[in-house]
């Protein structure tokens, strides 16, 4: 039973304890009051009565001496009087007892007649009369026989040395009990208001506890299988031990989605670079039997004795050949040595080939560009990139109704950045990952050559590609660093 209550989730157990643990102070603390409350009750009540006692004991003794029952009958019924009665709890009968025990006069003289043994009204008077001597109490004492309802206050009357007789106060445990009840009635009150307000309290901060810690352990159950999510740094807001431990907790998943991009991007090149060496290994070995048969092919055509219709087959084997050719050249693209670095007029020449062939598809083209003089970059290398994937954007921009595409190429951070975005469908992220693959292509009547030269031409220059897509935009954004001597390399020609 114990373990299934510690096997419960946070958010029961945290709650549940700390209304346990504020249920059982509040009761503990109001019971130690309560009892506190009653001995003090029973203590004024003991204090009031021997006050009492005393200055009647005192008032008695002439009466006594003179044998004047009246008047000592009135002496100790003053203290149930409206007026006195006000002022506390008073008794409910008071004695006077003679030495021989028997009663000289009572407040109640229906019930306890005088000259009657008081030891015969029952077992409470026996049990007290055993305690106090044939000479008399030396001093005032309080009796509280076993199962008894009431309470006893004993003050002996001494005039000199005379033992007088014993006064007797006798009180109603009823009386007592209900002003105790009435004091702890109103502590009662104090205590369920209390609690009213401790609860709820209790409740909130053990759910506001619980919650992001449930959170936390749901995003770690599947830490094994994919970096978890972060927190929402609003959850829990402090900087103690738990708000520290959740800080520490997103630090650590931005390590591992960090730690699992690059991976992710190691295993995208490695693949890419394995593919990228196996097809320019198949592109030699197709290039050496294409080049002998293109040039057996102009032989036949040079001899000048073929018919029309060998003609026309050898033609169309030709353009089949070519075809073939331009594809393995493709696959065999290099950023070669240029005589000349990158300009700006060589990216107007970019914005004026292609504005057309965008425009009458019915796209929104928009080119931005600020380049600071020559920038040591093959001219022609970065003219391919920016084509590319200008042709790649305009495709996907013509298939939305209002096809956009917004391209820019500026300087920024000692880097060439090349950024092309469109309107079009949202790339799914497995797509992504095989977007600069050869011959993969999502496209109608792609051939998945375009971003792979791309991609090529960027590893070659040193850069990185990078591909996003979200919100019914793709974007394509390429960073060429700069060299350290950019300033030097840009003063000269390349030899």
């Amino acid at each position: 039973m114990i373990r299934r209550l510690f096997d419960l989730s946070l958010r029961q157990k945290i709650p549940l304890w700390g209304a346990g643990l504020i249920i059982f102070s509040t009761l503990s603390v109001s019971a130690a009051l309560m009892y506190r409350s009653y001995d003090n009750l029973k203590g004024a009540l003991v204090t009031s009565s021997t006050g009492l006692g005393q200055t009647l004991s005192k008032t008695l003794i002439p009466t006594l001496l003179h044998d004047n029952v009246w008047r000592a009958f009135e002496i100790i019924r003053a203290p149930f009087s409206e007026t006195v009665s006000k002022s506390g709890v008073r008794p409910e009968t008071i004695f006077v007892v003679s030495p021989d025990r028997r009663i000289f006069v009572s407040s109640d003289p229906v019930r306890f007649p005088m000259l009657s043994d008081i030891t015969e009204h029952g077992g409470d008077f026996r049990a007290i009369f055993k305690h106090i001597p044939e000479s008399g109490l030396t001093k005032t004492a309080v009796f509280e026989p076993e199962k008894s309802q009431y309470l006893f206050v004993a003050v002996p009357i001494n005039d000199g040395g005379l033992n007088l007789g014993t006064l007797l106060l006798r009180h109603s445990r009823s009386d007592l009990n209900a002003s105790f009840l009435k004091t702890a009635s109103g502590g009662a009150v104090w205590g369920i208001l209390i609690l009213a307000i401790l609860l709820p309290l209790n409740w909130y901060w053990g759910q506001r506890m619980a919650v992001p810690l449930l959170k936390l352990a749901a995003r770690m159950e599947n830490i094994e299988n994919a970096p978890p999510e972060r927190l929402d740094a609003k959850i829990y807001g402090y900087r103690d031990e738990l708000g520290r431990m959740f800080e520490a907790y997103n630090s650590m998943v931005d390590v591992l989605q960090e730690k699992a991009a690059l991976e992710r991007g190691m295993i995208s090149s490695e693949r890419l670079a394995a593919m990228g060496r196996l097809t320019a290994g198949i592109a030699h070995e197709i290039n050496n039997p294409l080049s002998g048969m293109l040039t057996a092919l102009d032989t036949l055509k040079r001899r000048g004795d073929l018919d029309e219709r060998t003609g026309r087959t050898f033609a169309i084997i030709e353009r089949g050949l070519l075809q073939i050719r331009d594809t393995v050249g493709a696959l065999l693209v290099e950023a070669r040595p240029q005589k000349r670095w990158l300009e700006s007029r060589d990216i107007e020449d970019v914005q004026t080939l292609l504005r057309h062939e965008i425009t009458k598809e019915h796209v929104n083209f928009v080119f931005e560009f600020t380049l600071p003089g020559r920038l040591p970059f093959p001219a022609g290398a970065v003219r391919q990139i920016l084509i590319n994937l200008l042709q790649n954007a305009a495709k996907a921009a013509r298939t939305q109704g209002d096809g956009w595409v917004r391209a820019s190429v500026a300087v920024i951070d000692k880097a060439l950045e090349i950024r092309v975005r469109n309107a079009g469908e949202p790339i799914p992220p497995e797509r992504l990952e095989r977007l600069f693959e050869p011959f993969v292509s999502f496209q109608e009547g792609g051939h998945g050559l375009g971003l792979w030269v791309t991609y090529q031409l960027v590893e070659q220059l040193g850069g990185r590609i990078d591909a996003r897509s979200a919100d019914g935009e793709v974007e394509f954004k390429v960073r060429l660093a700069l060299p350290k001597n950019e300033t030097e390399s840009t003063n000269e020609e390349r030899p």
